[in-house]
Formats: C-alpha cells, structure tokens, sequence
C-alpha cells in the first residue's frame, strides 16, 4: 500500500492538479464545515452579489456538523454527510473558486465537469469514524450562520486528516473506476 501523501491548505493550482483520484492523503491546516443551508445561504449571498462569509478561494469545505462537544474537548464528534445534497449547490460554488470538497459518496456529473473545469478537488472522507475524524481537529471557530447550530460555518484546523481523492481535475473518479473494476472479476 502506498504511503499517504501530506498536503496543506490553502491548496494551490500545483497541488490540486497533481492530485489523482484514488491518492490517499493527509490533509494539514485550516478548512470549513458547511451542509445544506448553509450552502444554500452561500448559493443565494453569490447571486444578490453580497460578501460571503468565507474566502471561496481559498477554501475547503468539509461538509459535516459536530456533534455537541464534551467536557474538556474542543470539539464533539464530526464525520462527512452525503455530498449529493450539496450539488445543486456547488458548481456555482467552484465557480466562484471553492478549491476543495470533504464528504462521502457520488457526486453529480455538473459538479464533476465543475471540478474538472475550474481545477477543483473532492475529498472522500471515512464514514463511522467521526470520533476518530475529531482527533485530527486542533482548533474551531465559529464564521457564520451561527443561528444553524451544528449546521452553522466554523473554521476548523486539522492535523493529518486522513482522506482519499475521489474526483481529480482531470475528470477520473474513483467510484466509477472501482466499480468497474469489480464488475469485471464478479
């Protein structure tokens, strides 16, 4: 097995474009939860031209919400949702410059063609281990939407984040070339 590449955010043109699905990496420095509304209210704040809360070109989104945290923690647990709900959604947010995606599952083909298109990167993250996923976290602060709870933007910065590159600039994916793979043997 390969040993996992360390990369850090922000993620530049050089890093995203020598990404291929199907890297592991360790993802080091800060990133952003955001889920549904919250892209929503990104989505919409994009279309009336007002600020947006968060530097797109610069980001990487992780589309999660934390559990409440502990005593003497500094965050609860928190692991990927299902990134299709973000779709309709995020093409317009790659647009805009978003660099790169942290969530489980497909993604829909504009939000590929999206990623291939503005040289993007999606992250699958290990789903059932979001106490673990936590321990990578060192940091979190609240950004915005603060009235969506768990759901609200908070910037968050992590230490060796395990993931995988589902979906690379140059249009491969992961999932799809898995699954062939295996209907091939089966």
């Amino acid at each position: 097995m390969k040993t996992p590449r360390q990369i850090k955010t922000p993620l530049t043109d050089e890093v995203i474009t020598s990404l291929n699905a199907g890297d592991m990496v360790l993802l080091s420095g800060q990133i952003y939860t955001a889920r549904d509304v919250a892209h929503r209210r990104l989505y919409e704040a994009l279309d009336k031209g007002d600020a947006l809360p968060i530097d797109l070109k610069t980001a990487v989104i992780f589309y999660a919400a934390p559990t409440p945290t502990p005593p003497g923690r500094i965050i609860g647990s928190v692991g990927p949702t299902t990134s299709y709900r973000m779709d309709a959604f995020t093409p317009r947010l790659i647009e805009s410059g978003l660099r790169g995606m942290i969530g489980k599952g497909d993604r829909s083909q504009e939000v590929k063609a999206a990623i291939k298109k503005y040289k993007a990167v999606y992250f699958g993250a290990i789903g059932g281990i979001a106490a673990l996923t936590s321990q990578c976290i060192r940091k979190v602060e609240l950004v915005a939407y603060e009235e969506l709870g768990p759901e609200a933007i908070r910037k968050i910065t992590i230490v060796d984040m395990p993931l995988i590159v589902v979906n690379d600039v140059r249009g491969n994916d992961i999932y799809y070339t898995a699954r062939n793979r295996w209907r091939v043997k089966c």
